[in-house]
């Protein structure tokens, strides 16, 4: 963990296009310092620049735009960065690395109040709830727009708690139709599931509006049990508060 003082940071500029044991060097070079512990890294993209060969390599130039300069900085204390500096030498191959001296104003506030704070239990809270399927057609529309993105946003303007999209790859319905993936076909319409979990007075004050969305589909309710694992019940309370 760093803390206010002095420190070293360290650069290191390879290609983008640049290989290290078969991936590219800036992202090997960034596992390794993830998984030496270093506090931090952060990787930039030059959109411009020419290293020792004296090539420019820029964006505006197609051919080369794979072979554009990438960073790799990171800020660690000096005894650390001496330790990792001669595996990144080898990583690095033909780039370039940069040490320089750096103070520590004040470390990331994260890091402090992460360390600072004891790990605490799991809370565990359970409630009754509805559990809301809708099943249409991909190629099913509503004012103009994919139907099932129009529910979703409906059901975000009514503040239900949430909801998920699924794509089916093969199904049929009251029309006896199969409808299924087609990968190679320029045309299809898979099954869509939306799957929404709230309150029963919520959902049912939603239905007037799904009736005059879906023309052709099915909904179906089910009673459920949620249960929820919180670390912090009181502002999960708070928000629900909000909400409601």
């Amino acid at each position: 963990m760093l803390t206010s003082g002095p420190a070293k940071k360290v650069a290191i500029y390879v290609a983008e296009d640049q290989q290290y044991h078969g991936t590219s060097a800036y992202s090997a070079i960034l596992d390794f310092l993830f998984f030496r512990g270093v506090s931090g890294a952060t990787v930039t993209r030059g959109i411009a620049g020419f290293g020792s060969d004296h090539h420019l390599h820029t964006t505006r130039l197609v051919d080369l735009a794979t072979h554009l300069p990438i960073k790799v900085e990171f800020i660690e204390t000096a005894e650390k960065a001496e330790e990792l500096l001669p595996k990144l030498q080898t990583m690095a191959g033909t780039g370039l690395i940069e040490v320089q001296d750096t103070t520590i104003v004040k470390p990331a506030e994260t890091m402090r109040e992460q360390s600072a704070m004891p790990e605490q239990p799991a809370l565990k809270s359970e409630s009754k709830a509805k559990l809301m399927r809708i099943y249409v057609g991909e190629n099913d529309k509503w004012n103009g727009k994919p139907l099932y993105e129009a529910i979703v946003g409906g059901l975000r303007a009514h503040d239900i708690a949430g909801v998920t999209v699924y794509r089916g790859i093969l199904g049929y319905g009251a029309n006896r139709r199969i409808h299924k993936d087609a990968a190679l076909g320029l045309s299809h319409d898979r099954p869509i599931l939306l799957s929404i979990v709230d309150t029963e007075e919520k959902l049912k004050a939603f239905m007037p509006v799904l009736d005059k969305m879906v023309l052709q589909g099915l909904v179906v309710l089910s009673d459920v049990d949620v249960i929820k694992y919180s670390h912090n019940q009181e502002k999960s309370d708070r928000r629900q508060e909000t909400r409601a």
